[in-house]
């Protein structure tokens, strides 16, 4: 009897209820990764891309998009079936989101994977890698939740169930040394995103008139409050083409309400970096866009207008000093920001004719661009982060 307990031991690991195969040397290594949203997929493409350059043999299996399945990763569920936006629609799908979760479970159980990485996404994510530490699995956070903004008393959770947490805000390594929580910062992959764009063959120009680039943000309801004043600008410079940056969450009638009454106005889609790059300037909505629109180099006013109890909400909640990431990480008011009852036609007249006409303000803000470069790495996010990875499987 001892000689078949021996056996199995051989044969098999058994952690906290969980039976997972012991690997031969020769087996191919699993990974199991999830991103539920485009950013993520973005990100999670060039990780995929360096796992394999690390791992020959990788077997990578995923939630993201048709990105990180054109990196090599097999996609089990598409973001699209994920992103559910917005305090109403997430309560509306509480269903779906549940079965998600459940199924979720289920297939990392049935892959075997022998590590768990997961992109950004906490409402889901966190969940999730509270039930596989559970499971005995070795799990890696790449891209932390925003914990330092809100609801710091998560960090406990994640120390408790995150064996690495791989950071990409230089600011955050030490936001969770003081939770007692030691982390690795890897840089931050938009760096690669923007690099591998301004080497790419130049696109077509939008327009024969400089461009001013619109990025009104994807939540209808933000938009239908922000666009109205970032659009009445174009009243102010006939001699600019306006050029709006379409969520694919929008829908065209619904943008058209808003654009068809300015002659120079237009719309892209699916072409935000292109036409960052052809911009003179730039009204951006708060988010990760303000950083992409910094790293390109482009002059910018940050816009923010939600419900009057959202704002409150957030004010309440929310404990941060600026609501835009380069402000964040450059610890100083590089762009102006415009929040609620301040983003007004007036007001973001003024900004913008300073970051069109003052050519001071303009190169102050380029010298700040620049600072921030170096602070979100060397452009090899990726690459470490896969090495991290790696390593734990390896390891």
């Amino acid at each position: 009897m001892a000689a078949d307990g021996a056996c199995m031991q051989d044969e098999y690991s058994i952690i906290k209820g969980a039976i997972w195969p012991v690997k031969d040397k020769q087996e191919r290594m699993k990974y199991y990764i999830i991103a539920g949203e485009a950013s993520g997929d973005l990100h999670g493409s060039n990780l995929v891309k360096q796992i394999r350059l690390q791992d020959t043999s990788a077997d990578i299996r995923c939630w993201g998009g048709d990105l990180m399945e054109q990196a090599g990763a097999e996609v089990v569920k598409h973001y699209r079936e994920l992103a559910f936006m917005g305090f109403v629609e997430v309560i509306m799908n509480l269903r779906t989101i549940f079965s998600n979760l459940d199924f979720c479970k289920k297939d990392i159980l049935q892959y075997k994977p022998d590590v768990l990485v997961l992109i950004d996404y906490p409402g889901f994510n966190l969940r999730i890698a509270e039930w596989a530490k559970l499971q005995g699995l070795k799990v890696v956070y790449y891209i932390s939740p925003q914990v330092w903004a809100w609801k710091e008393g998560r960090v406990k959770k994640i120390r408790e169930t995150v064996d690495k947490m791989l950071v990409i805000l230089p600011f955050e390594k030490a936001f969770y040394r003081k939770w007692d929580f030691e982390v690795e910062y890897v840089g931050h992959p938009l760096i690669e995103a923007v690099k591998a764009e301004q080497e790419a063959p130049p696109a077509p120009h939008f327009s024969e008139k400089p461009v001013i680039a619109l990025l009104p943000g994807s939540r209808q309801q933000e938009v239908k409050k922000k666009l109205p004043v970032m659009l009445s600008m174009a009243r102010y410079y006939p001699e600019y083409q306006f050029i709006m940056a379409q969520a694919p969450s929008l829908e065209d009638s619904f943008i058209q309400g808003f654009t068809n009454a300015y002659p120079n106005v237009s719309v892209v889609k699916g072409q935000t970096y292109q036409l960052l790059l052809q911009a003179s300037a730039a009204l951006v909505t708060s988010g990760t866009a303000t950083l992409e629109t910094a790293l390109f180099g482009v002059p910018e006013v940050v816009c923010y207008k939600g419900s009057p109890v959202s704002y409150f909400f957030a004010k309440y909640l929310i404990k941060v000093k600026y609501i835009s990431l380069v402000n964040l990480i450059m610890d100083k008011p590089v762009v102006k920001e415009l929040i609620q009852q301040d983003l007004t036609e007036e007001n973001l007249l003024k900004e913008l004719t300073l970051i069109l006409k003052d050519n001071a303000r303009r190169q102050q803000m380029k010298a700040d661009y620049a600072t921030l470069w170096t602070l979100l790495g060397d452009g090899t996010a990726s690459r470490k982060a896969a090495e991290a990875i790696v390593g734990m499987v390896k390891g």
